[in-house]
């Protein structure tokens, strides 16, 4: 069953990481090098069973594979989940046991931080293993990736309002903005900078106060957000937010957040370009992060990240040409672009006379 999963998902390794003494539990899963070496956060989250932890990180992997392809990185797509409380459960450790897991692959998985995990972290990984990026800058990485995605999501953002409304002025529409984490509060504050009218909800009543005290957002019930009159919902939590049940109560024009799996699957995905609801393919706008700390593996400067980070506004744009082109939606136009660059980059790789593995038929049941 694992591996004819392996297989309709095109993954090359999955690696599980035990260690009972640091109480680690760890999943690693590579999906494609063709790019390069696989680079992917690190998540951690109490998941109720194993399976549910390697579905994620099956899921997960392969997202990246697509972001990083479509970010126009030399780099292919992995990703790695912790089961475990992220409020209770971390230690020196258990993430220095993850790290000797990592450094055994041989650089064949890069590793950065996700949801539940920060830069702290990240520093005990690095302590073991060189295949690391997103550690404190006295160690010449980047630091905490949050606000270079939240940039890149505002570049996002910027490209489907261009194509929506005809501009790009941030502060005349509304957003209801899903999840205040790290990422989801500094888009908060970029859109408060631009004027933009806010509602926002999060499992965390004390972030929620933040956002309204701090940046002048209003406050809705979690399971309200669905239904706030917003030009822009911006799910940035969790995945499958844009599913079945709340898809016919968005108000929204546009769907662009920084969550990734946005959409639960793609007969939802394909609902969305029915409503006439223009959807920003999530692993494009939310490639900000994985751009920034990707530097790191070339020697690290901030100019060139944010110069990078403004090639998103440029790659939506292309994903929404190839869509209307070709009259599908913007997530198959974006998996479209994705596989087109692997296939094409991967045949310079081979030997005359290879073809590349095909990506077609691969495409995700969820974004």
């Amino acid at each position: 069953m694992i591996f004819e999963t392996l297989d309709t998902f095109g993954h090359e390794q999955v690696v599980f990481c035990h260690n009972k003494d640091a109480g680690l539990k760890a999943i690693i899963a590579i999906h494609n090098t063709v790019l390069g070496p696989a680079l992917g956060g690190l998540r951690m989250w109490p998941y109720k069973t194993e399976q549910d932890a390697l579905n994620d990180v099956l899921r997960l992997s392969r997202g990246m594979t697509y972001k990083n392809a479509v970010a126009g990185l030399n780099i292919g797509g992995g990703k790695a989940v912790i089961i475990g409380d992220p409020a209770a459960d971390k230690s020196e450790a258990l993430f220095r046991a993850f790290g000797k897991f990592v450094d055994s692959l041989g650089g064949r998985y890069i590793t950065a931080e996700d949801v539940g995990i920060d830069v702290n972290d990240m520093e005990y990984v690095y302590r073991e293993t060189e295949y690391v990026t997103g550690v404190h800058q006295v160690h010449g990485g980047s630091g905490d990736p949050s606000p270079f995605t939240a940039y890149g999501t505002l570049q996002g953002l910027m490209a489907a309002l261009n194509k929506r409304f005809g501009d790009e002025e941030v502060g005349k529409y509304s957003y209801a903005v899903q999840g205040l984490g790290h990422v989801g509060m500094e888009f908060v504050k970029l859109l408060k900078e631009r004027g933009a009218k806010i509602f926002v909800t999060d499992i965390n009543k004390g972030l929620v106060d933040k956002a309204v005290s701090e940046y002048g957002a209003e406050a809705v019930g979690l399971d309200e957000i669905y239904d706030v009159p917003a030009d822009v919902y911006s799910p940035c939590a969790l995945g499958g937010t844009v599913n079945e049940q709340t898809l016919p109560r968005l108000k929204a024009k546009i769907i662009c957040g920084a969550a990734n799996n946005q959409l639960a699957n793609n007969a939802i995905g394909d609902e969305v370009s029915k409503r006439g609801i223009l959807y920003a393919p999530d692993y494009a706008v939310n490639a900000g992060g994985v751009m920034n700390v990707a530097l790191e593996l070339d020697g690290y400067n901030r100019e060139r990240a944010m110069r990078m980070m403004r090639t998103i506004y440029h790659n939506l744009g292309r994903i929404f040409e190839i869509a209307e082109r070709d009259s599908i939606p913007t997530y198959t136009a974006a998996d479209r672009l994705a596989e087109e660059r692997i296939s094409a980059i991967g045949k310079l790789k081979l030997p005359m006379g290879r073809s590349t593995p095909s990506f077609r038929g691969r495409i995700r049941s969820g974004h």
